[in-house]
């Protein structure tokens, strides 16, 4: 799993049906202390996450199918957390 920070939505008039339910987030991957890792992703929103929250992502096909209950479904990346801090030691 992966940290990230929502930075905008994508809007896709046209889904196929496992994903008709659920929006579609652009999320910046960041490390523990918010700096950027790498380019930003589009992931499947299942937990009704907003523009400015940190969220954790999956980033696995096989967790992504399982989640939405689908074999082989054409999902890789998915929120599903909204992060309210992170502690480092």
């Amino acid at each position: 799993m992966k940290l990230g920070i929502v930075v905008g939505e994508v809007v896709a008039t046209v889904k196929i049906d496992p994903l008709c339910c659920h929006k579609l987030l652009y999320v910046q991957l960041v490390d523990e202390k918010d700096q950027p890792k790498g380019p930003p992703v589009i992931a499947l929103d299942t937990v009704s996450a907003g523009e400015g929250e940190k969220v954790l992502v999956v980033d696995e096909g096989n967790a992504a199918s399982q989640i939405l209950g689908i074999k082989q479904g054409p999902v890789r990346t998915m929120v599903v957390g909204v992060v309210d801090r992170v502690d480092v030691d």
